[in-house]
Formats: C-alpha cells, structure tokens, sequence
C-alpha cells in the first residue's frame, strides 16, 4: 500500500514560487490500479516523483507498506518498480542487457535476473526486440524496455507515469493487459494519465488533480455520484472547474 498524505511542493522560478503540488492526500491500495487523472499541469508527475523519492516533499508524508520515505527512502526504493516520464534506456545495449543491469543493482543472481527477464519479456511480449540494440527502438519498444527493467526485481509497488503515451493502438492493448496482471498478482499500481477511457477502464480508484490539489477520488462510478454527471469525461470536467481537461 502506498499512501500520500498532506504532500506539498513548491518551486521557485523568475516570476515567483510555484506551487506545483499543494496537500495532496490519498492511498493506493494492494491488489488494485490506482489512476491519477488530471490536465497538464495538474501536478501528477511532481506528485509521483514524491512518491518514489526522487523529490522531498516540502511537508507532509509519503508511506510505502508502513515504511515513511523521508525516514528509510532506501527501503522504500527497494519496494518500488517505477516507470519515470522520461523513459532513458541505455541505447548501446539490448533489451535484454538493460533489464540484466538493473537487476545487478537490485543484487539479484544472474540465475534470478534470467527468470524474471524471461517472465517479463513473456508478459510484456518482447521476445523479438530482447537480443536487439535498443538503439532505434520505437517509442513501444523503448517503454517496454523501460518497464521490464523496472520490475525485474519483483517489486510489490508499482508506479508508472503514463506508461501508454505514444504507443500505437495494439501496444497499447498489450500495455493494459500487462497492467491487470500486476492487479491480479495482488500488487498496488498507481498509473498517471490524461486518458480518460483508460483510467475508466482499467481503474479500480480515481483520483483527480486539479491545480495541484486533489479535487475528487472514488470509483468511476462513485465519481459519476459525486457530480451527478452520466459519464466519466463530464465527472472530471466538473470536478476541475473547467473546460480544460477536454483538451488536456
């Protein structure tokens, strides 16, 4: 389980403080997909980055199975697989290689870093790309890449900043299909997207941010309540406060 509570984030720029992230409060649970959805802008990512510790929050707290991140980040990185905005695999070396080096940093055996690559390569459908450079990888490619390295040391927790940007219609079916598998295994996935049909129809719970704060969570249908909107894309437009989402 992963929970967020009262986290804030502000950054400074030329023009002022900006408060990217102010008191977000939710948790993710085991054995479920948690969305966040939200325009651009929202403060999704930065949020995320607070939970998987790469960024501090200014306060508030973030606990990943009743470990506090800013008091042991190390173990709470041991618990995590996180897919981060920018994908950044090692084009010079194969599929295969990028996913083995990552499970050395995990100090996994090389007969452990075999069977998770070959489980996931399975899961993910890469078996054609795993011997390949990942140089000139499509944006599909690239993703998986990125994910199976992230999970090659089984980690309970999942996160995955819009894992489905940029694929195509038939990676993208997979990518969801791989998503509920994690689901079922009894892990706790949070996934960010602007999709609204995707988080419909992969979601368990919903939560919305708007200007950096959380402004609706629930089910898709305990959000259509909350509104009184007949459909999920009006739910959030109402939620937000504005049109914006629409072209998001």
């Amino acid at each position: 389980m992963i929970i967020a509570n009262d986290l804030r984030k502000s950054f400074k720029t030329k023009t002022g403080l900006v408060r990217a992230v102010d008191g977000v409060t939710f948790e993710a649970r085991d054995g479920e997909i948690t969305g966040l959805l939200g325009p651009n802008g929202a403060g999704k990512t930065t949020t995320l980055r607070m939970l998987y510790t790469l960024m501090q929050p200014d306060t508030g707290q973030v606990i990943v199975d009743g470990v506090d991140a800013t008091r042991d980040a190390t173990a709470v990185r041991r618990s995590l697989g996180v897919l981060p905005d920018a994908r950044g695999i090692y084009k010079r070396l194969t599929a295969r290689e990028n996913i083995a080096y990552f499970g050395q940093l995990h100090g996994l055996s090389r007969a452990q870093i075999e069977q998770r690559t070959a489980s996931l390569a399975k899961a993910l459908q890469m078996d054609d790309i795993l011997e390949r450079q990942s140089e000139g990888f499509s944006q599909g490619q690239r993703t998986k890449t990125a994910i199976a390295r992230a999970l090659v040391h089984d980690p309970k927790n999942v996160i995955l900043d819009e894992p489905t940007n940029g694929l195509d219609v038939m990676t993208t079916r997979a990518m969801r299909g791989f998503l509920q598998q994690l689901r079922s295994e009894g892990r706790c996935v949070i996934f960010s997207s602007h999709i609204m049909q995707e988080v419909a129809a992969l979601c368990d719970r919903i939560v919305i941010i708007a200007k950096g704060q959380v402004v609706a969570s629930g089910t898709a249908d305990e959000l259509r309540a909350q509104t009184g909107e007949p459909n999920l894309e009006d739910a959030f437009v109402k939620a937000i406060g504005s049109e914006e989402g629409l072209h998001a």
